[in-house]
């Protein structure tokens, strides 16, 4: 669940950049999000994204906290906010060694009719990997756990998605019936366990400057 708060951080005529929390942390409960004294996520479960939040640009503390208590964060982190900047700020690795990840949704140019797509590894006990198609087709290649890839331009298509362990054909995921449309922006996380629970899976996540 995501708190609007606008109307903490988004006084008129100042353009707003904007953030969205995502959990991704496989072993850890539902969590609350504090900016800078604010609650802006409330009950936030492992998968789940808020909506993208207007920050204006400058220097916010990030508190997260397990669900409805306030005492001891399980982190405590700053976050810078350019201007004209979208992120996304992960949740990421097990309970004993949580710790946030930082990405940038930065758009690249892309030309008409054409989509762009990037990859997280949030995967914590998945080794290096590389991201391909079902035809054997790299799109990325050696990506460590907590790794953002380039941003790389792709027809619109409904692909299958494969994680191959990074070097070999060794499939640990196939994920058919990903639509990518055209005009987006869009990045893929890898997230959960390989071979332990909760599984390991793919989100494909719309980024902010797509709409």
């Amino acid at each position: 669940m995501y708190i609007p708060y606008m109307q903490y951080f988004y006084p008129n005529p100042v353009i707003p950049s904007y953030v969205r929390i995502f959990h991704a942390s496989p072993d850890t409960p539902t969590v609350d999000v504090y900016a800078s004294g604010k609650l802006i996520a409330k009950n936030l479960k492992y998968k789940q994204f808020t909506k993208y939040l207007p920050f204006i640009p400058g220097k916010y503390s990030i508190l997260v906290f397990p669900a409805g208590t306030t005492t001891t964060p399980i982190i405590n982190t700053s976050l810078d906010v350019m201007p004209n900047s979208n992120y996304t700020v992960a949740i990421t690795g097990m309970f004993k060694n949580i710790k946030p990840l930082v990405v940038l949704d930065t758009a690249s140019p892309i030309l008409p009719g054409k989509s762009q797509l990037k990859f997280v590894h949030l995967s914590p006990n998945t080794p290096m990997i590389d991201i391909t198609l079902s035809d054997g087709t790299i799109l990325f290649r050696n990506i460590e756990f907590k790794e953002i890839s380039p941003n790389l331009m792709i027809s619109p298509n409904n692909y299958t998605i494969q994680i191959r362990l990074a070097g070999t054909n060794k499939i640990i995921l196939n994920a058919p019936n990903q639509l990518i449309k055209p005009n987006r922006y869009y990045t893929i996380y890898a997230v959960g366990l390989l071979n332990a629970k909760p599984p390991l899976q793919i989100i494909t996540a719309l980024d902010k400057s797509s709409y």
